[in-house]
């Protein structure tokens, strides 16, 4: 495996992050602020750089690279595969007879499955329910294929993301990478490092990722009543007090994130969906858990490796860089001194992060944590 890493701040040029080399059909991962993503030359400017490569673009709420996390640029990274082929294949989630489920069960089931080891997805983040998409994608893969990837951001804005496949990148879109090699190793791990406080309550009304009541009473008011004077700032001060939710009919709680809220009918707006008598509780955390957090996803996806990683794709929560601020690459820092001192390190701050939980298969959508996935042939 051969990379490529390059960075371009707003107003400046080029910068490799690493040799300068000639790569053959690379795959081409291109993340960045929306904006720049939208110049309608984005594509012709990437393919100038790299004649003849695969470009997977998606908009981020940062960049993530060994140097720092970028807030208002792209990073790019080019990744020439020796002994590993790959596939790729989109669908866009507006398009009139699709909902997010169909949409990942049919993008999925369009890829030769034999060989197959490996999936990775960049989805569109403003109007796909992750949690659906994840259903579909799960119906249509066997459990030995592990999926990760995540949604795309538009910083702490959330007004609307872009991806695509060589093209200009648009709404809606959702890309599948398929990788497929028998000398291809995939691990990965998820942390999260938030921590539950304040009394335990009931779903008692919701319909997909929209939270109506907690214990017969209007969510949103409960919601606003321990946030005390924080809830002025309401929806973005939602992010750093996600919900602790546990489903009735799943194995493990997981995360959810309040992307925004309806003063009209009390009601709150979820990254994913969130069933009717789960319990539910506030979470909190703080700089030290969370880069804590992420060294342990560093150090357990590395101890499930036989080889050395070659290749480490971060996706990391909106939520979890506005708790950092401004030591927010302290947690990029602490997976780098984990990982392998040659393995170059990309990935992006997310609307949602799709991973199994750990020790399991299936893949899920998860708020606020730091997943981790390292790849080396």
């Amino acid at each position: 495996m051969k990379t490529v890493q390059l960075r371009k701040r707003p107003e400046g040029k080029w910068e490799y992050l690493s040799e300068k080399q000639e790569l053959f059909n690379p795959l081409v991962l291109v993340f960045g602020n929306k904006f720049l993503l939208e110049d309608p030359t984005i594509y012709k400017s990437m393919n100038d750089l790299f004649p003849g490569g695969h470009f997977v673009f998606g908009s981020s709420s940062g960049d993530i690279t060994k140097e720092s996390v970028e807030n208002d640029g792209l990073v790019v990274t080019a990744i020439e595969f020796e002994k590993t082929k790959f596939e790729i294949k989109t669908s866009n989630v507006l398009n009139s007879d699709l909902d997010s489920f169909k949409t990942g069960k049919d993008l999925l089931d369009s890829f030769d499955k034999e060989g197959l080891k490996y999936m990775f997805v960049v989805s569109e983040g403003s109007f796909i329910n992750g949690s659906d998409l994840t259903k579909g994608m799960n119906s249509s893969m066997d459990d030995n294929i592990l999926i990760t990837g995540g949604l795309c951001g538009d910083d702490a804005r959330f007004e609307s993301t872009v991806a695509s496949y060589n093209e200009n990148p648009k709404q809606g879109e959702i890309v599948a990478i398929g990788f497929y090699g028998e000398e291809l190793e995939v691990t990965f791990s998820i942390y999260g490092g938030w921590t539950p406080f304040g009394p335990e309550r009931t779903v008692t009304k919701s319909k997909g990722n929209i939270l109506y009541e907690l214990d017969n009473m209007p969510a949103l008011d409960l919601y606003k009543k321990y946030l005390g004077e924080k809830s002025k700032d309401l929806p973005s001060a939602a992010l750093l007090y996600p919900l602790n939710v546990k489903s009735i009919n799943e194995k493990q709680s997981i995360v959810r994130t309040i992307l925004n809220i309806n003063e009209e009918d009390n009601a709150m707006i979820l990254a994913g969906n969130i069933a009717e008598n789960a319990k539910v509780q506030l979470m909190m955390t703080n700089v030290d858990n969370i880069a804590n957090a992420s060294e342990r996803a560093a150090i357990q996806a590395k101890e499930l490796r036989e080889t050395k990683a070659q290749l480490a794709i971060l996706v990391s929560c909106i939520g979890r860089k506005l708790v950092l601020d401004q030591r927010v690459e302290e947690e990029v820092e602490e997976v780098v001194e984990v990982v392998d001192e040659d393995t170059t390190v990309c990935g992006f701050y997310s609307y949602g992060e799709i991973a199994p939980f750990h020790g399991e298969t299936s893949c899920q959508l998860h708020n606020q944590t730091m997943t981790i996935t390292l790849i080396s042939e």
